[in-house]
């Protein structure tokens, strides 16, 4: 019987490393704001949600609707992207302050 329990467990190794897939594409970015805060963000091509660590806390932000650019929210947090680049973010009820990749 433990015969058979090793060949099932190789097979089970061997399956899960023939489905595993490659990582998906990511992109981080690390900020400055005008305030002084500072922060890492993280996209995943897979992914619409922004991933960010921000005042020693991870927090994730759902994509949300805009006109132009991207806007993420989500914890009492904004991150707005424009398109030329230009980047601003709220958060802890503070006003909103522009921010600079680092």
């Amino acid at each position: 019987m433990g015969r058979h329990k090793a060949i099932l467990l190789a097979i089970t190794v061997l399956g899960g490393m023939i489905s595993a897939r490659q990582a998906d594409a990511q992109t981080f970015r690390s900020y400055h704001c005008a305030d002084g805060t500072r922060f890492i963000v993280g996209f995943y091509d897979a992914d619409k949600r922004a991933f960010l660590q921000i005042d020693g806390e991870p927090v994730t932000l759902a994509k949300r609707l805009t006109v132009s650019g991207a806007r993420y929210s989500g914890a009492g947090i904004t991150l707005v992207i424009g398109k030329t680049g230009s980047t601003t973010v709220r958060h802890l009820k503070r006003p909103v302050t522009a921010c600079a990749v680092i």
